[in-house]
């Protein structure tokens, strides 16, 4: 019996199979990291160019209070807000609003981010405060601002919304301008944020406003924030 051996160089169909399942598995796995690449280069370049602006609001614990004149409904309060943009467009406040409410009663007053500075009646009277305007945050940044929110007109009521020594409820909101794309040239409606907090009025003692505020602070001591975490 004579046995033949296959000539140099010619493969069997084993043989063949392999090299197309190797030529297969080596093209499909060129063809899924130039996917992966297109895609990591898509979301970074949404990410770092193309997203919108992402505002974060963080109140601190404590916040300031003043009632300094009499026979008047203007009532002070002073925040020290924190901004934040996590988006990649650029973001621009156009107003802040606060309302208080008094849980004993549910009356509620609402006020306005009138001026930046840091309350006390000397400064009062000279007017040593900044008018409020616009804020612009580019994208990846933050700011800081101690903001002052005046009784938004003299028909707001009551009188006096925060006198009763114990907690008070707020709810600061934030009126964006719409989103811009400047790459695309199209705009995107911004819906106002809003953040809600307490915070407890420890005393009441109106001297304290001849020279100062008296401090509110959150009964549990933390910061408050809209952001989903912290």
């Amino acid at each position: 019996m004579v046995f033949r051996t296959a000539a140099k160089g010619v493969q069997d169909g084993s043989d063949i199979a392999v090299e197309n399942a190797t030529r297969f598995s080596g093209g499909l796995g060129a063809t899924v990291l130039s996917a992966v690449a297109v895609l990591f280069s898509g979301y970074s370049l949404w990410d770092t160019s193309l997203k919108s602006a992402d505002l974060q609001v963080f109140v601190p614990r404590v916040i300031y209070y003043a009632a300094p004149y009499t026979n008047t409904n203007f009532e002070m309060i002073s925040i020290p807000v924190t901004i934040t943009n996590d988006g990649a467009e650029t973001g621009t406040v156009l107003q802040l609003d606060l309302a208080v409410t008094d849980p004993r009663t549910k009356q509620t007053k609402h006020f306005y981010a009138a001026e930046f500075g840091v309350w006390s009646m000397d400064r009062t009277r000279t007017r040593s405060y900044t008018g409020f305007a616009p804020i612009s945050l580019a994208g990846r940044t933050s700011r800081t601002e101690s903001l002052l929110f005046y009784t938004r007109g003299e028909e707001e009521k009551p009188e006096q919304i925060i006198r009763e020594v114990g907690p008070y409820e707020f709810t600061l909101t934030v009126t964006q301008a719409e989103s811009k794309n400047t790459l695309f040239g199209t705009s995107t409606p911004a819906k106002p944020i809003s953040v809600s907090f307490e915070r407890l009025l420890p005393f009441y003692d109106a001297r304290a406003f001849e020279s100062g505020t008296i401090s509110m602070n959150a009964k549990d001591w933390q910061t408050s924030t809209n952001a989903t975490s912290q």
